[in-house]
């Protein structure tokens, strides 16, 4: 059962575009506006199974669209701990580590309901999602680098319409909340790349991380979700190729 946010909660909205921010360009300066920022709540998004808010940040900086998600506002269940919002928060660390720019910055902060993650909200043709964008061999290539992000992070939802396209081309990543589990769960749909080898450069940046992991990202975990992330990576660079689903079971419901 979620918690009750039905004091301060707004309309639900079906445009979330909708919050009417300028595009911030450099994402170090997003990061700021999203963590120092003050918060307006805009609206409560629709299909979400916890609380889930757009928001608009207001900063000396600039002002930004986010996604807001509370902890307050999770449901819990028997296979992650409350706190998904952190899970938010590391997969951002986990890219950015990693140089693959495929999570929008994500922040942890207090909130108009309680600490929470604050992502920068992405204005993509909603439209488009991983069933579409990969009957277009240009997308491939991101497309599989999301593949090989959901294996290290262990994304247990990677959904059809968690892969936004933006307008000058970028695949995003959202909702990873279900992720960095200590026990093997990965659910996606991006399966074409299954057994596929890893290219170099990804290979590269997952070697970068054989030395440990930062800080950053273990502040956020336990030690047995930090032990199992390395055991990941160590997995890819020595078999240094996707894993494929010979069951046909490993996807998340529903599909988009």
């Amino acid at each position: 059962m979620s918690a009750n946010t039905d004091d301060v909660e707004p309309e639900e909205t079906e445009e979330p575009g909708s919050a009417d921010a300028p595009r911030i360009v450099d994402l170090r300066t997003a990061t700021t506006i999203l963590s120092d920022g003050e918060m307006e709540l805009e609206a409560r998004m629709p299909w979400s199974s916890n609380a889930t808010f757009l928001v608009k940040i207001h900063h000396e900086l600039g002002t930004a669209g986010g996604i807001y998600k509370p902890e307050r506002g999770e449901r819990p269940l028997w296979d992650f701990p409350s706190g998904l919002y952190r899970r938010e928060v590391a997969a951002f660390e986990l890219s950015d580590e990693l140089g693959w720019g495929l999570v929008p910055p994500t922040v942890a902060r207090d909130g108009v309901h309680g600490e929470g993650s604050v992502q920068l909200f992405i204005d993509a043709d909603f439209e488009e999602h991983h069933f579409t964008l990969v009957e277009d061999e240009i997308h491939h290539e991101q497309l599989k680098r999301m593949a090989i992000f959901d294996v290290v992070a262990n994304n247990t939802d990677r959904k059809s319409g968690h892969c936004l396209l933006a307008a000058d081309g970028h695949i995003w990543g959202i909702d990873h909340g279900l992720c960095f589990s200590e026990d093997f769960k990965l659910r996606t749909v991006i399966w074409e790349f299954g057994g596929e080898p890893i290219d170099e450069r990804e290979l590269g940046d997952l070697a970068e991380l054989e030395g440990g992991l930062p800080e950053r990202l273990t502040d956020l975990l336990s030690r047995q979700e930090c032990a199992a992330l390395y055991s990941r990576i160590l997995y890819l660079l020595e078999k240094k190729a996707l894993p494929s689903d010979d069951t046909g079971r490993r996807y998340p419901w529903p599909l988009v």
